[in-house]
């Protein structure tokens, strides 16, 4: 029983520096874990879509088509500064790629012409719908 208490006392005498070490150490190194980027007024498809940027207005758009349809849209794609296309609203951070999951796109086209501040809007072929808050211009690219 002597030498548990002992070993047990040992143990802690040589735990009790690092915490007090630790505890004083303001240079202490902090981890940056990528945080998977979410708002009440939509969500992102994966970590690696750039959402950071988005100007209230874009936001406003987003919450807009979340209120008309229902359900949250999930951007899959947001900023991307080197985009191939010199008027891309991509580039600027002024535009999303979004889905909405369960809503016909006929639904999600109607909420995002009905919004304040839209500008682009385009449809895929691939169900994915384009907004932004550049000029006004429609397409669909099928």
């Amino acid at each position: 029983m002597r030498n548990f208490l002992c070993v047990l006392l040992a143990c802690l005498v040589s735990l009790s520096p690092l915490s007090v070490a630790d505890a004083k150490n303001p240079f202490q190194r902090k981890v940056k874990l990528p945080v998977h980027s979410r708002t009440t007024a939509y969500s992102v498809q994966t970590v690696s879509v750039s959402t950071g940027c988005f100007s209230p207005k874009l936001q406003g758009v987003l919450a807009h088509i979340a209120a008309k349809t229902g359900q949250r849209p999930v951007v899959t794609s947001g900023h991307r500064p080197r985009s191939g296309r010199a008027r891309s609203q991509h580039r600027y951070c002024k535009a999303a790629d979004i889905r909405v999951p369960g809503v016909p796109e006929r639904k999600i086209l109607a909420a995002a012409l009905s919004a304040p501040g839209i500008g682009g809007i385009g449809r895929y072929c691939n169900g994915i719908i384009h907004v932004d808050i550049g000029p006004k211009r429609r397409w669909v690219d099928c």
